[in-house]
This record gives structure tokens, C-alpha cells and sequence, in this order.
């Protein structure tokens, strides 16, 4: 099915409207071209409801967040919602400060996600989990699938928690994947990239269960098949090769 679905990304070159952190936009946008899809960045609060209406797919990345991006990704959720795009949220560092997590709220408070990802902190964060953060990155472990499952119920969403074994839930099914890299967490904007990466997957016609893990096992071989390379020496060139591993078909990177 992942075959399937990640070929059918690259059939249709699905538009994804990545409201997302700045410190991310050109890793994520080379990631997501390489990959299949079309990056548009749009922040701005005039177009983005527009914008998101045009497009197959909506990520929503709170990692550097300010009040007028906040309101454009609000703009863009719900003008998402109106016409049946599906819609990423990446909680990125909601657990650091109280600022975060209301404007997670905020955004949740006026927007449906098709899917929520983040890492094991911020994904516990949201259903009240009490989990070890240090600003961005989780720290403890938990339980991932308990997480997921609760994520899933409270926001009637397909839940992604990433980590060693990224595990996903729509509050009853668990699927795990355990395909990816360590140095995944030494590139900045890795995660972010996997949200856009799952909004264009999420414009498939799988299952919303299906297309996530196709999301998240081709980037876990990605990966892999990057840090077997000749050429990577550590997170630098590694980060290089991923890129052109995105491009790979799924096939040779399953082989």
C-alpha cells in the first residue's frame, strides 16, 4: 500500500500550504519537491485562507510562532476545513511554555486536523501526560501507543507520535514503524519535513491509517538508505543525501 500511495503523490504532485516555522521553510520545501509534492510557503494573514483553498493539503507548524502567524494558520485551518483538505497540525515545542499550549488551543479550539504529529512530550502534553520536555525535543519516553491512542480519541484525528518506533492511532487501531535514523534527530527541521511530507500522503486516496504510515515508513527508509551512503561522515552529509533519498522510488529504498 505505501508503494501505492507514495507513487500516487508523484502521479498528482499534490499542493501542500506549509505554515510552518521559518527556521525549517527551505529544507522542508526541498524535502517535499524531492519527494513529489509542491511546497507554497504563505504566512500571511491576507491570502492564507485562500491559498489553503487551492491547495490538496495544509500543514500547520507552531515552531516559531508570533500573533500574526497564529491567525493565518487559523485562517488557513478553517478555510481547509470548508473544503475537505486535510489538514497536518505539528505541535512543535507546545509543552515549553504557556504560550504554546494556548495557542495550540486556540488553533484546536477553531480547527478540525485530519492529523495531529509530534514526538512523545508534546503528544503526551496535549491529553495531560505529564512527560519530560527540553524546549523542543522530548526527553522521556512514555507510552507511546497510550499516547497516541488518547491524542487520537481526545482530537478525533489520526495521531502520529515519532521517536525510535514512531507509532500511529485513530483512538482504536495501532500501527507502528520502525524504519528511520538516528541522525534524523541531529537535522534541524526533520520532523517539520515529516508533516508536510504526511499532508501531501494525506491527499492519497488510502486510508487515513494507510496513508500516515506510508508518510512514515518511506521517510524512515529514506533514512536509511541516506545513512548508508559513501559519502556521510555525520548529520551534515547525511542531511544532504535524505534529500536525494526523497526522491528515490520506495522499491530501492525497500530493497
Amino acid at each position: 500500500m505505501a508503494i501505492k500511495l507514495v507513487n500516487e503523490v508523484r502521479e498528482t504532485k499534490p499542493l501542500i500550504h506549509n505554515l510552518t516555522n521559518e527556521v525549517v521553510m527551505n529544507f522542508s520545501a526541498n524535502g517535499l519537491l524531492a519527494f513529489g509534492g509542491s511546497p507554497i510557503m504563505a504566512m500571511a494573514e491576507e491570502d492564507a485562507a485562500d491559498i489553503a483553498q487551492l491547495s490538496d493539503g495544509v500543514l500547520i507548524n507552531i515552531g516559531t510562532l508570533t500573533e500574526p502567524h497564529l491567525r493565518a494558520m487559523i485562517l488557513a485551518g478553517k478555510a481547509a476545513n470548508q473544503k475537505d483538505v486535510p489538514v497536518v497540525i505539528d505541535p512543535v515545542g507546545v509543552a515549553a511554555t504557556s504560550y504554546r499550549t494556548e495557542a495550540f488551543q486556540r488553533i484546536i479550539d477553531e480547527v478540525q486536523p485530519t492529523a495531529i504529529k509530534g514526538n512523545a512530550g508534546e503528544m503526551a502534553h496535549l491529553v495531560g501526560i505529564t512527560l519530560e520536555t527540553k524546549g523542543v525535543d522530548s526527553v522521556g519516553e512514555g507510552d507511546s501507543e497510550e499516547i497516541a491512542k488518547k491524542v487520537a480519541e481526545k482530537y478525533n484525528t489520526i495521531a502520529l507520535v515519532t521517536g525510535e518506533t514512531d507509532v500511529i492511532s485513530d483512538g482504536q487501531e495501532i500501527m507502528t514503524n520502525q524504519a528511520g535514523h538516528e541522525w534524523l534527530g541531529k537535522v534541524t527541521g526533520s520532523g517539520c519535513l515529516l508533516g508536510s511530507i504526511l499532508a501531501a500522503c494525506l491527499s492519497t486516496s488510502g486510508t487515513r491509517l494507510e496513508q500516515t504510515m506510508a508518510a512514515a515508513r518511506f521517510y524512515g527508509l529514506a533514512a536509511e538508505r541516506a545513512s548508508r551512503h559513501t559519502t556521510v561522515n555525520g548529520p551534515g552529509t547525511f542531511a544532504a543525501c535524505f534529500i536525494d533519498a526523497l526522491a528515490m522510488d520506495i522499491t530501492k529504498l525497500e530493497g
